[in-house]
Order: C-alpha cells, then structure tokens, then sequence
C-alpha cells in the first residue's frame, strides 16, 4: 500500500474514532481508561504531542474541544456523570 493511501485510511479511521466517541456520550471516559487504557483527554494529549512534534502549537482546551465536539467545560456539564 502507498505511504499517501495508508495514512488517508489512518487519518480517516481517527476521524470515524473521533465521531464515534463525540457520539457515545453515555461511555464515561473512566470506563474507557478501566476497558481501554485511554479516554478522551487522551486521544486530545496525543493529538497535541503529535501537532507540536511537527511543529504546530496547540493549546489543550483546543485540542480537546477537537475529540469532544465540544468546550471540554460544557462536555462535563453536559454529559459527565458524577
């Protein structure tokens, strides 16, 4: 497979992951980090590292709102349960 098509693909199984999770707002991102080993908050800490490490700055509250949809503020208020 062509580097070019690869990275497409990856880029848009990241994007239906992104949609996915914006969409199950049921699952908690404990129960992610208790199944999966990541959540939310760290799909949004690997989408900054990887942005600065190609030399775009991006803060956290950006980047968050990029995997939540959303102010990641009006995510917890809105879907987060106590």
């Amino acid at each position: 497979m062509e580097s070019n098509r690869q990275t497409e693909i990856e880029a848009a199984v990241f994007r239906r992951l992104v949609a996915h999770l914006q969409n199950r707002t049921d699952v908690q991102n404990i129960d992610l980090m208790n199944l999966a080993g990541f959540c939310r908050n760290c799909l949004s800490k690997w989408y900054r590292a990887e942005a600065e490490a190609q030399g775009v700055s991006i803060e956290d509250p950006a980047a968050r709102e990029l995997i939540y949809g959303m102010p990641y503020d009006a995510w917890k208020s809105k879907y987060q349960k106590p």
